[in-house]
């Protein structure tokens, strides 16, 4: 079957779309910019959300495109709304085609414009799940199309938000590394030890005094660069 000119122009959307989100500076960054894209490219959405949502159906926001979006989020943390959560344990889609419908979970939405809303699971664990949560002004608004876009950014997002998250993990073992190696030579010159009996008292210290490890090297290196009284 021929690709069709509107299928190469979503796959080059889709294509700019994940190299933007690989270039954020971190998994915050990157969700912020996944919202941005969300409302730029999936049809029928005039404003997105990331939250987290718990096994006690509580929604946490974590980015957002614009207020709307944000009082939005707010919103569907009522209790109303926690069957719409609980499709996210379930599948990997939940949605709200008319937030006007008597009596419905969405009616609070709709003072804020908001006629229909799409959510995407992004990933989930044991005890919690992040999803990509889509707002239009029309009810009925995400068809077909807005669900296939949807799914194949939320794709994207997920990949770049896993590997940015694994970055910043790396980068911050690294530094904890760093500072607590500073930390060991502090003491190796100030007590006469070796490394590692400099290091078994940044440990039993770290135990003492209910901090962890990282904190306490920092506090070391930190009285160290501090001038003395003369």
């Amino acid at each position: 079957m021929p690709f069709s000119s509107a299928g190469f122009q979503l796959a080059e959307a889709l294509t700019v779309a994940a190299r933007q989100l690989h270039e954020q500076s971190g998994p915050h960054a990157t969700l912020r910019t996944a919202v941005r894209l969300a409302v730029h490219l999936v049809p029928g959405v005039d404003h997105a959300g990331i939250v987290t949502v718990g096994r006690d159906l509580v929604p946490d926001s974590v980015a957002w495109s614009d207020d709307v979006a944000r009082s939005a989020q707010a919103l569907t943390g009522m209790p109303g709304h926690r069957a719409f959560w609980e499709q996210l344990w379930s599948a990997p889609v939940a949605t709200l085609a008319d937030t006007t419908e008597k009596n419905g979970p969405g009616q609070s939405l709709s003072v804020l414009g908001v006629r229909a809303v799409l959510a995407l699971r992004l990933r989930t664990d044991r005890n919690r799940l992040t999803a990509l949560v889509l707002y239009g002004r029309k009810p009925g608004g995400h068809d077909e199309t807005s669900l296939r876009v949807g799914r194949m950014l939320a794709a994207h997002v997920s990949v770049a938000h896993d590997s940015a998250t694994v970055q910043e993990q790396l980068t911050e073992a690294m530094r904890t590394r760093d500072l607590i190696g500073q930390a060991t030579g502090l003491l190796m010159a100030r007590e006469g030890v070796d490394a590692a009996e400099a290091f078994d008292h940044l440990v039993r210290a770290s135990q003492q005094q209910n901090i962890k490890l990282r904190e306490l090297a920092q506090r070391y290196v930190d009285s160290a660069a501090r001038p003395r009284d003369a």
